[in-house]
């Protein structure tokens, strides 16, 4: 039933994890339908290949902007 409602109005995207300042991932109230955004700014599928290179570039985000 729930996906009868993303059908007919659309997916509702909450953010699941931030990755970076620009790169987040979504996941859909109703559905539960993961989504992430890509290079250009688009809203991709979450695939295990994404979820790696969202991990990846938390990682270097992380270090990158810790505080010594």
């Amino acid at each position: 039933m729930k996906k009868v409602f993303c059908n007919i109005f659309g997916h509702h995207y909450t953010v699941s994890k931030k990755v970076t300042s620009h790169i987040k991932e979504y996941k859909c109230v109703h559905c539960n339908k993961e989504v992430t955004t890509d290079v250009s700014g688009n809203l991709s599928i979450l695939t295990p290949e994404l979820q790696d290179i969202n991990r990846t570039l938390e990682n270097l985000y992380q270090k990158r902007h810790r505080i010594a």
